[in-house]
């Protein structure tokens, strides 16, 4: 399953660009990655429906009323979804007033990263460390059980 880390509207900083940056390097060791800033909601909508014309895409979208998983939750369904057919993930990061109601209607998965609210660009940096956590969980690789 190839992965793509969606930001709409976020902005960029270096070190967190940095950071994020190096995770996502991590997890290209156990799927394709590959990380995408896009100015608008639109542009975003366009991309999902040109990636479900592709096939079988799971649809995360960050929330903060979305879904509170535990790491093991979130990886299960990525192994899940994965494992169940789906060539394409697309984990997105919205725009700063948040998804229109039209587009987390579309959602596989609302996630939320928990009940602060948090800087777009930190947002970024930890899901792109839950994605790579999560893959480490599916290969059983040492890097969770040391936290």
């Amino acid at each position: 399953m190839k992965l793509t880390l969606v930001t709409v509207s976020a902005g960029s900083d270096r070190a967190i660009d940095s950071l994020a940056g190096e995770y996502l390097k991590r997890t290209s060791r156990y799927a394709p990655v590959e990380e995408l800033a896009l100015k608008t909601e639109r542009e975003f909508l366009e991309r999902v429906e040109r990636e479900q014309k592709e096939g079988a895409v799971l649809l995360v979208l960050l929330d903060s009323r979305g879904k509170l998983l535990t790491s093991e939750e979130f990886a299960a369904a990525l192994g899940g979804a994965r494992d169940g057919g789906k060539r394409r993930a697309l984990l997105a990061i919205g725009p700063p007033d948040g998804w229109s109601p039209e587009t987390l209607k579309l959602a596989d998965l609302t996630l939320s990263l928990g009940r602060m609210t948090l800087p777009h660009q930190l947002a970024r940096l930890v899901l792109a460390e839950q994605i790579y956590r999560a893959f480490t969980i599916l290969a059983g690789h040492p890097y969770h059980s040391g936290h």
